[in-house]
């Protein structure tokens, strides 16, 4: 099974980088399909691939990486504890925000699969783009750090790296966010543990009423 599931992830990682779907493949050098342990209980997601991610072809590489690492080790992690993928798995030129019909192609044709194949018990957002997937009426600034549990996934979404260092006001937000990560992931634990125990039986009747037995006439 285990398998499987890394023989389908990588028939998708190698679609992703021979994609032509949207306009992004004519300008970028790898496609960044994502990357880690495909067994985690944790998926972060972030936007798309910044010029070093699109050079190595691997995400979170550059300083917003470095700066990831930094914020796993805040709770006993490396990043090959959890996997790492993006909305759009090309670079938008220059940084820019992913238009719609980049993501509205990316996302149902790479992502969902790689959602569903590692079935995380948790799926970090990381930055505005990736939460509006799962949060569609918030705004980053006022739920960062509120985890909404669904169908047994918790679902967390946090600053970008990358905005916590363009402005590190927020970077007590961010690890303080983050240090509840394992708090959110215990508690989807116990609920999925809990759906699969089998409904407790109806007790006996607890009074010494002998059963009434029935005619056959």
């Amino acid at each position: 099974m285990a398998d499987d599931r890394a023989e389908a992830l990588e028939k998708i990682a190698a679609q992703v980088r021979v994609c032509t779907l949207c306009d992004l493949y004519k300008t970028r050098t790898k496609a960044v399909p994502g990357a880690g342990n495909i067994h985690t209980e944790i998926m972060f997601i972030g936007e798309g691939p910044g010029f070093n991610e699109d050079k190595q072809g691997l995400p979170f590489v550059g300083q917003s990486g470095k700066y990831l690492e930094t914020l796993l080790k805040l709770i006993n992690l490396t990043r090959d504890d959890v996997f790492i993928t993006n909305v759009v798995k090309c670079r938008p030129p220059e940084n820019r925000d992913p238009l719609p019909i980049e993501i509205n192609t990316c996302v149902p044709t790479y992502l969902e699969p790689q959602v569903a194949l590692i079935d995380p018990l948790m799926i970090v957002t990381l930055g505005r783009f990736s939460m509006a997937r799962y949060f569609p009426s918030g705004k980053i600034t006022q739920i960062h750090g509120q985890a909404k549990i669904e169908g047994g996934r918790a679902y967390y979404p946090l600053f970008h790296p990358a905005a916590v260092l363009r402005d590190p006001g927020k970077q007590a937000l961010m690890e303080a966010d983050f240090r509840r990560i394992p708090e959110v992931l215990e508690k989807v634990r116990q609920e999925r543990e809990a759906g699969k125990k089998p409904p407790t039986p109806t007790p006996p009747p607890t009074d010494n009423t002998p059963p009434k037995q029935m005619s056959l006439f």
